[in-house]
């Protein structure tokens, strides 16, 4: 959060100076803080930067789906890269130095405070249906950062407030998980309310209610995750790509992606790209490499056009998904086909049919990739779904832990699952309290 201050200058000096203004005798760094947060275009710029700051590397531009399913794998993929971070977290023995868990921590944290400021001061928007798009694509990207932040850390602080002032006392206890999951839900619900149902590749209505419907899941509310769930499936103009592979590696949104941070030869992150592919795609070389037990999840169904959707890497001779293999492809965060096994493990829990029966949408789903059809359901059967088909997509350690389900040896509520508070933290505020274990 500390980068607040410059990126307020830089966004002052954009917003109010053109180039050819360098010689006035006031420059843009001298404006104060207080009159730059009550210009509207400020405000805008800020909100602009917050997708940025979200989008980076440190967490939506790919590390948090890094992290997600190195600690939640076990034999389904190794890691064969060179950078001890991730090994830790692959290996579920982190320190609390780990530079990848620090980002993670900072850059949600930016994200939140940028997020505040804009909410604090959205009066200064005039214009009623601008002034509730701005809030609520705030209050979406807020309730995003706070939900992993909530998923790997447990309880943590909670600000709900911008930051401007630094010399003030900044030291804040955690927050419990419920505060910290109500006001996930509450920035949502008011997204949902605030948004419209369109809004070209920024969030929409839909994305705060597909947020929603992951949250609730998590929570296992499953009459809410149901509702949420279907009202994206037939309300939003969102649907299943014609087949999988159409789902990944789009340069613009596809018909499938609900929300994902956007990558351009000009700008945007991919880091996903990195640690999956091949140098030949953009990558390191295949860090992540898929391993027999990957396999194993399809059976004998060597025909679902997810079991082949990978390739050999020529640096380093590991099979790689091909999931990331544009170095400029967004970076997907919601999409439909996780609607469907919401709405489809929902129901098959509540015993009911909304939409479709959970048989009957589960078979649609594999039917895109050529599966087999199944003849019956189960939880574990449907886990094993999700993971066929959101493989590498950061949902793997949180689908253990909701499941109840041991990763390798440790239980899902083992402390070695969550992540440890960042050292940079501990030693700046005097409030916090490290996760056990650590």
């Amino acid at each position: 959060m500390r980068k607040i201050k410059e990126t307020l200058k830089i966004i002052i000096c954009l917003t109010l100076f053109s180039c050819d203004q360098k010689l006035d005798i006031e420059p843009a760094q001298s404006i104060s803080v207080d009159k730059a947060l009550s210009e509207e275009n400020t405000i805008k710029n800020i909100l602009i930067g917050t997708y940025e700051e979200a989008g980076q590397s440190a967490s939506f531009g790919g590390r948090n789906h890094v992290i997600s399913d190195l600690l939640g794998a076990t034999g389904q993929i190794s890691w064969e890269g060179t950078f001890l971070e991730p090994r830790q977290i692959f290996t579920k023995n982190i320190l609390v130095d780990n530079s990848f868990v620090e980002g993670l921590w900072q850059n949600s944290y930016e994200v939140i405070n940028q997020a505040n400021l804009v909410i604090d001061n959205i009066t200064v928007i005039n214009q009623t249906n601008e002034s509730n798009r701005v809030e609520g694509e705030a209050k979406f990207l807020r309730g995003l950062a706070y939900f992993d932040l909530v998923r790997h850390f447990g309880g943590v602080p909670l600000r709900t407030e911008g930051i401007v002032d630094y010399s003030s006392d900044l030291n804040i206890q955690r927050g419990s998980e419920e505060e910290i999951y109500n006001q996930i839900i509450s920035d949502l619900n008011d997204s949902y309310n605030l948004l419209p149902p369109s809004n070209d590749f920024f969030a929409d209505k839909y994305a705060a209610k597909a947020l929603l419907a992951r949250v609730y899941l998590q929570r296992s509310e499953y009459s809410n995750a149901l509702d949420a769930a279907h009202d994206v499936i037939i309300n939003s103009d969102h649907e299943l790509a014609d087949t999988f592979a159409g789902a990944f590696n789009n340069d613009v949104d596809g018909v499938e992606d609900i929300f994902s941070f956007q990558v351009t030869s000009q700008g945007g992150t991919n880091q996903c790209i990195i640690f999956y592919a091949s140098q030949s795609n953009g990558g390191r070389q295949g860090d992540i490499t898929l391993q027999p037990a990957y396999f194993e999840l399809f059976g004998d169904d060597l025909n679902d056009a997810r079991y082949s959707f990978n390739y050999v890497s020529p640096d380093n001779g590991g099979t790689l998904t091909s999931k990331f293999t544009n170095q400029y492809g967004n970076v997907p965060v919601l999409r439909m086909a996780e609607m469907h096994l919401i709405r489809a493990e929902s129901n098959f829990r509540l015993s009911s049919s909304k939409g479709m029966t959970p048989l009957s949408e589960i078979n649609t789903l594999r039917a895109r990739s050529n599966a087999k059809p199944l003849s019956e359901l189960s939880i574990d059967v449907i886990f094993n779904e999700r993971q066929l088909e959101l493989a590498f997509e950061g949902h793997l350690i949180h689908d253990h832990k909701r499941l109840g389900k041991n990763v390798g040896s440790l239980q899902s509520n083992d402390p070695k699952l969550l992540l440890p508070i960042p050292q940079s933290e501990m030693d700046s505020n005097s409030e916090m309290i490290q996760n056990p274990g650590y």
